[in-house]
Order: structure tokens, then sequence, then C-alpha cells
């Protein structure tokens, strides 16, 4: 008997269904992929009170309507890391697999400690200064002709980060350093491109970088095929940009223009130009996270050619996630090169611990109400834990909880945004 031959079913996803099941109903993180991979110029970004989404900019059918999406367009959901089943298609184009239970911080080739051996990379930028170094090398290899990366506005004054171009060592330095607050670097695509770039790279949490990967799996278009390199920054969340004002200066009194640098640590970590050091609790400052980090289930950047952080007990050091051949190849060139200097993973077991453990912590916050995919080997809170075991539960999947619990990978309650920026 021959096997039928199925045809794969015809993509009729648009903007309609797009708003529905992303950007009204939570799962919207604000990437912008969308607006980058629109081909009719018909999709706006929103930051007014801190919404960061996408909105439609014609009016005639509503704010969830899109005459171009009716007439067959599908750009926009083909671009989302968020639609559906974004995280198994993405992991398969990747891998040629699906994450596995264990594999809370996705799928990894290696897992290094590096940190860039020139100087002017190590001072400018966060940690080990790896992603100022990987741009760089990449710029002068003709790997990537431009790079899409947060910048901050005006004379850096007003730590406002914004998206931007960085094609040069100087403007690779100038957008060193962490923001925490929201930078949607895919909105600098459209004046890359404009610029003349066509081999892109792009810098950013993994709410941005599994766009790429998705673009490709779903053949959205040129967009896809441009942005050829991405760099992941762990984060478990970033904060709105009112938080300088209503929250640090009002009731700490360090105003936005005194503040040189920002680090996070357990606590805000603030460093200002009169030279003085402030340490500001974490947790004060959760009222300000972003809505669109609420429901995010990715802290390691799971699809990111390289993904970053700086979470380790180590200084100057930043935890390297190697998940790509592409990944693997730049890291091997640069260290070859002497460019870059690397350590095994496991020199920081601490690290590691971690990264697992915030990777949990991110996938619990996934809505029960989506796709079940994110959640996948999310072990469920000590109390259930706790109480099957009382029970004397001892099925395979309790004693595989309780392991889970017993080696770390239980989540703290609430996570810092560890950026490793260029």
């Amino acid at each position: 008997m021959t096997e039928e031959r199925r045809t794969p079913e015809r993509w009729k996803a648009e903007w309609a269904d797009l708003y529905s099941e992303v950007v009204t109903s939570g799962l919207c993180t604000g990437c912008a992929g969308c607006i980058a991979a629109c081909p009719h110029d018909v999709l706006g970004y929103d930051t007014v009170a801190g919404a960061y989404k996408p909105y439609h900019l014609e009016d005639e059918l509503g704010p969830g309507g899109c005459s171009h999406g009716l007439r067959g367009c599908t750009s926009c959901t083909r671009a989302c890391p968020r639609f559906r089943t974004w995280e198994s298609e993405a992991d398969t184009f990747m891998a040629g697999r699906e994450r596995q239970p264990e594999e809370q911080a996705g799928m990894v080739r290696r897992v290094l400690l590096a940190r860039a051996t020139n100087h002017d990379f190590l001072a400018a930028g966060q940690d080990g200064g790896v992603v100022s170094a990987i741009l760089l090398w990449c710029l002068e290899q003709g790997r990537i002709d431009a790079a899409l990366v947060s910048q901050v506005e005006g004379d850096g004054g007003g730590w406002k980060a914004v998206p931007g171009v960085a094609r040069t060592r100087d403007e690779v330095l100038a957008a060193a350093g962490s923001r925490y607050t929201y930078s949607a670097n895919m909105l600098a695509y459209a004046p890359a491109v404009a610029a003349g770039a066509e081999k892109l790279a792009l810098v950013g949490m993994g709410c941005q970088t599994s766009a790429p990967v998705v673009m490709k799996a779903r053949k959205a278009g040129k967009v896809g095929r441009r942005l050829g390199l991405s760099i992941g920054l762990m984060c478990s969340k970033s904060f709105d940009d009112s938080i300088f004002e209503e929250f640090f200066e009002a009731r700490y009194g360090i105003a936005r223009a005194d503040i040189v640098k920002i680090n996070i640590k357990g606590v805000f970590q603030i460093w200002c130009r009169d030279g003085s050091y402030h340490e500001v609790p974490l947790k004060e400052g959760h009222a300000w996270t972003r809505d669109g980090c609420k429901a995010c289930p990715d802290f390691a950047a799971e699809h990111a050619d390289i993904s970053t952080g700086g979470i380790g007990e180590l200084e100057d050091w930043t935890l390297t996630v190697v998940r790509s051949e592409q990944g693997e190849e730049v890291i091997d060139e640069m260290v070859a090169a002497g460019a870059l200097e690397v350590r095994p993973g496991e020199d920081d077991p601490g690290a590691l611990a971690l990264m697992r453990r915030l990777s949990t912590a991110s996938r619990r916050r996934w809505p029960a109400t989506a796709v079940a995919g994110p959640k996948l080997g999310v072990p469920p809170p000590k109390a259930a834990s706790a109480g099957a075991a009382a029970s004397g539960a001892t099925t395979p999947a309790a004693v595989a909880t309780s392991a889970a619990v017993a080696t770390g990978q239980e989540p703290p309650s609430t996570a810092a945004p560890t950026l490793d920026a260029p």
C-alpha cells in the first residue's frame, strides 16, 4: 500500500488573527518583527504610556482589520515569534528537532565563559564586552555590513533606549552597555536596508532574536534572509522608561541625567557622573515591569545564534551559549585570532544553575490558555511537588519533578534582567 502524500496546509493567518491572538491577548512582547516584515507599511509602533505594541495605520476596518490581509497577505503572522506554534517551528528549523523537557534554557552546542581581549570593549561593554567584540569582528570579516542594536537617544544623558544601526567601530562602542528599558531593535531594519545594508546582525532579547528564525521557518521573505546573525541577551524582564523619573528620581533622588552606568546583580547597581555609587532594591522596581514581559517564556534567548548574559560570579566574564553552526564558527574564528578569550562554562557552576532556574521561571509564566509547547518540562511549584511526595506519589512524572527540584531547577519567585549588551 502506498502512503498518501499530504499537501502542506496553506498559511492563511493574517493581521486579524495576530491582533486577536497575540497583540491584544497579552502574548505580544513588542518585538516589532511584524512591522519589519510588513510589505505594505501599514503597521506602526505604539510607545504611548509604555504600550510597546504594533497597531494598524489604516482606519477603515478598525484596529483588528487589514485590507491587505483580506487579499491574502500573511507577512505579519509569519514574522511573529509568539504566534501559535512559534517555538516548535523555530526549534525544528534551527536544530531539526523540538526542544526536550530538560532543555529549559533551549538547545545548545556549547556553553562558555568568554570575554573580549580588547580593552576598549571591556571598558565600554557590560561584563565581558563579548557582544561588542562579536559585532566588530563580523563587520571586519564581512559576515555582516550592519547591526541592529539599542542606542541611547541624543547625547546619551537621557538614558532613553532607542533602536539604531551600527556600521563602524565607533558606532558599536557607542551602543555598548545595558539600558534595561525596552528598545525594539527590529525597528532599525528599514533604515539599515535603506542605507544599503544586506547582511544584518540583530542584537536583542529572546523575544526579538526568535523572530529571524521564525521568519525563515515560515518563509516570510527578504527580511528573514537579510537577518543573517542574531546575538541574544539573556533577560527575564525589562522596565518601562518611566522608571527613571517615577522610581529612581522620585524615590531615591537619582536623576536620569546623572547616571553613567546601570547593572543588575540582585539589585539595581547605579553609577553616577559625580563618582557616587548606589544600590537600589530590585523588588521595589517590579511595578515598572513592561506588560510585554509578563508572559514571556524565554530567559536565555533560545533561538539566537549566540546567547549572552552577565549572570556569573566571575567578574568581567560573560556566560556565552553557542546555539548554531554559524555561532560556533564565529566564536572559533575569534578565539583562533585572539579576539576572544574563553573558558569552560563549568568553571562557573553557579551561572549554569542560575540560567536553568531563571529559564524555568520564565517558562512558568507562559499562559495556560496559549499553546503548551513553551511550558514543556516545567516542574510544578514546590508546594505541589511536596504535596505529591507527602501523598506517596511514585509515578515517573512525580519522581522526575522531585529530581528537578532537588537539582536546583525550581526557580525563585523573582528574576532580575541580565543583559550583556553591545
